[in-house]
């Protein structure tokens, strides 16, 4: 599959890029999605909720009342989950919410969201590029020329760039990523795909 290849004013360079069917046209696997998306945010939880517990709660142990023989409901110590100021039952406890996927799943799962992108036509490739300095201005206008502003952008590169990486921070909904560190949700949670080309030779080796 070929597609065309624009420089940074948006302007068609004439020339084309070609896309690994393995890679940018499989048989998409909506499930495999779902699962590498709620994995990554899974691996987000810090999972350090915390609720006290009938033992926890600060209060005197005493029982409040004599069991049988008050003309009232039975009932135990001030900390009583059924009591306002008691324990909470079955509250939330400290945990690791974290997931084991296998390899061959993740994979999947991100040339699915590849493939979403390109039969979705949100999909971009543009030449390798730099800016002379950080300034947001200058990603406003390259986002303006490739017609994605406004949307939630996705921009790939083939390594660390400083001055991109700054000059993108301050837009909402922008973002930059390294090739190496692409992964399902960043595709799935933006409007617009932009890969450079050295970005794009190694993602079509996947």
């Amino acid at each position: 599959m070929e597609v065309a290849i624009y420089n940074i004013k948006g302007e068609d360079t004439g020339r084309k890029a070609q896309l690994s069917d393995e890679v940018f046209a499989v048989d998409a696997n909506e499930h495999a999605v779902y699962l590498d998306v709620k994995q990554y945010l899974a691996n987000q939880r810090q999972g350090t909720h915390k609720s006290k517990e009938r033992s926890e709660v600060s209060g005197s142990t005493r029982k409040l009342h004599k069991q049988k023989g008050g003309g009232g409901s039975r009932i135990g110590d001030i900390n009583s989950p059924v009591l306002v100021g008691g324990g909470r039952v079955f509250g939330p406890r400290p945990r690791d919410y974290r997931f084991k996927l296998n390899k061959k799943v993740k994979s999947l799962a991100r040339k699915s969201a590849l493939t979403y992108k390109v039969q979705d036509s949100q999909l971009i490739i543009v030449e390798d590029f730099n800016f002379e300095a950080p300034k947001t201005k200058d990603f406003v206008n390259f986002a303006k020329n490739l017609k994605v502003d406004g949307k939630k952008i996705l921009l790939v590169l083939p390594g660390q760039n400083k001055n991109v990486t700054l000059s993108a921070r301050n837009i909402p909904g922008a973002d930059t990523m390294v090739a190496t560190d692409l992964n399902t949700y960043a595709l799935m949670n933006s409007n617009a795909v932009i890969l450079t080309e050295s970005s794009l030779d190694f993602i079509n080796k996947l």
